[in-house]
């Protein structure tokens, strides 16, 4: 089975690029992140028309989170038990499903700003509570394959940026985020595709602004988590996608997972 996790950045904007990618690219499974619709404005039926089921979890026009599926799409879940809140409002972060064997969760990590910004406190309490919840899942099924997929807003190597000197200071690279990402680890949750991609100079994701994608200036901070009952074959990122006009300003990010 093939599973994908892609910030799609406007599910709305981009619906015939992510329809007509999934249609080539032979993607069971498609974790969505950053649709920026609310449940009433996204493409489902573009999804429906080329075969896939979908759900999404958005409630205006920031974040946003969906699956689609072509091997089924059970027991769906929208947020985790004790994700927290960001002044007060329960932003639309995580939506998990079963699908084809495998419970996939596409995963929006708050980005956390500036290191004194009050995001960047709640985006390492989103993590601490993902870590609990992720652990809960584990206590209750650890024979089932469990995905965590999408956009983690954390480099957690510093290859995985292309120039530290200019992270230095800034969110994505501080060591308070490298270490709840690794707690994941810890946990027994590998990434599932850096072995199949690695080395200095594979990123997930160039801004827009100066030139950053011809430039191969990039950051790799969408990950593909999974636990050590996932069996995965084989990885790679998507940067054609990247490439040309109306393009997400990250790349898909493929695994394949073999089912039992």
């Amino acid at each position: 089975m093939r599973i994908a996790t892609w910030n799609v950045n406007s599910a709305r904007a981009r619906i015939d690029r992510i329809t007509s990618w999934l249609s080539r690219s032979d993607v069971d499974v498609l974790a969505i992140q950053e649709t920026k619709c609310r449940d009433d404005q996204f493409p489902a039926l573009a999804f429906e028309e080329i075969g896939y089921e979908v759900a999404h979890h958005g409630t205006n026009q920031w974040n946003g989170v969906a699956i689609a599926s072509r091997v089924g799409l059970s027991r769906l879940q929208i947020g985790f038990p004790g994700q927290p809140a960001f002044r007060d409002q329960l932003e639309p972060r995580a939506i998990g499903a079963d699908c084809g064997g495998v419970t996939v969760w596409s995963l929006y990590v708050p980005n956390g700003r500036t290191l004194d910004d009050p995001h960047y406190e709640y985006k390492l309490r989103w993590l601490d509570a993902l870590w609990d919840a992720s652990a809960s899942w584990l206590d209750a099924s650890a024979d089932r394959p469990l995905a965590l997929v999408g956009d983690w807003n954390i480099a957690p190597l510093d290859e995985d940026v292309w120039d530290m000197a200019v992270f230095g200071n800034s969110t994505h690279v501080s060591d308070p985020e490298r270490k709840a990402y690794q707690r994941f680890a810890d946990l027994g949750f590998s990434d599932a595709v850096r072995p199949f991609t690695p080395g200095p100079g594979v990123y997930t994701y160039w801004d827009y602004t100066q030139l950053r994608f011809p430039r191969r200036e990039g950051m790799r901070i969408d990950h593909m988590l999974v636990s050590s009952a996932t069996h995965v074959t084989g990885g790679r990122i998507d940067r054609d996608e990247r490439k040309g006009k109306g393009a997400s300003d990250h790349a898909p990010v493929i695994m394949d997972v073999a089912v039992q």
